[in-house]
């Protein structure tokens, strides 16, 4: 475990892709135990509709990973949504900027050769669903997800918020069982021991920036 305080803990969970260890195995207990902690994430009336499908046989891996490439190609064209074509207003945001999508762009090709991935998923699709019913289903599994990072890097693990793959979610329901019509997929994440872990808060504008005190 590493001796992080509970704020270093939240400023420093980043989206890690090429500091990801490629070669070394990630033990079952300590994914069971970081699901355990997610489990403890709040639930809506505590109906626990999160699921893990946690990946790490090769041949699946390499699978979903050609899914994600053939999804990350595409999302490479979606000029105002691509990491890469969003511009920022100066040279160190801009630089800052560049890092993610070189950082992107690596997991793009990559993604197949994390030893682990894990698919966060939900009881229960919520296309064409209304808004309420879609917060109450995603709610459930979000703060799940995010407890589960939080307990990866408290482990020296690494993890990588992704939905890219959405765009071709049935091949990968089909890769790994998961029942499509039932069963929605919300996020999948690479999971591995991390290049170092000396990971920190990242460039951000002041909170001001985003608060609307009492309106919009």
């Amino acid at each position: 475990m590493l001796e992080l305080t509970p704020e270093e803990l939240l400023t420093t969970t980043r989206a890690v892709r090429k500091r990801l260890d490629f070669e070394r195995p990630v033990p079952d207990d300590l994914i069971r135990e970081c699901v355990s902690i997610a489990m403890q994430a709040p639930s809506g009336s505590n109906n626990m509709t999160m699921q893990f499908v946690v990946v790490r046989d090769a041949a699946k891996r390499k699978a979903i990973g050609d899914v994600y490439r053939r999804c990350y190609d595409i999302y490479k064209g979606l000029d105002g949504v691509y990491v890469g074509s969003i511009k920022k207003g100066s040279k160190a945001e801009q630089e800052q900027q560049d890092r993610v999508q070189s950082s992107a762009d690596f997991l793009g090709e990559h993604m197949g050769e994390a030893p682990v991935h894990v698919i966060a998923c939900t009881h229960g699709r919520v296309n064409d669903k209304p808004t309420n019913v879609v917060a109450a289903l995603t709610g459930n599994v979000l703060p799940a997800m995010w407890s589960f990072m939080l307990a990866a890097r408290l482990r020296g693990l690494g993890t990588a918020w992704t939905t890219v793959h959405l765009m071709q979610e049935q091949q990968v329901a089909e890769i790994v069982g998961i029942p499509f019509g039932d069963v929605q997929q919300l996020c999948l994440s690479p999971l591995a021991y991390t290049v170092g872990t000396d990971f920190k808060p990242a460039a951000r504008p002041e909170p001001d920036t985003i608060i609307h005190w009492d309106r919009w």
